[in-house]
């Protein structure tokens, strides 16, 4: 029980981290206004872009998927 909720408190902190990593390819200011919008171009992601979009998949699952099972588990022992 106890497990889950550590494991919970690092990999949020891993998911901080990685999301925080990641490069913005858009301005707001151009999301606002609509000028050089490349919002929905179909542009593939490669090298390490690509590693971070999925460790960042991988690890909001991880977050989700023991937040329930800590919740299922305090839910049982109660």
């Amino acid at each position: 029980m106890l497990i889950f909720d550590w494991l919970t408190l690092v990999v949020g902190i891993l998911l901080i981290i990685v999301v925080l990593l990641q490069q913005a390819d858009d301005d707001i200011k151009d999301a606002f206004s609509g000028e050089k919008s490349e919002l929905f171009k179909n542009r593939k992601v490669r090298g390490f872009d690509l590693f971070m979009l999925r460790s960042t998949t991988v690890l909001a699952v991880l977050f989700v998927a023991f937040i329930i099972i800590a919740n299922v588990m305090q839910s049982r022992v109660i």
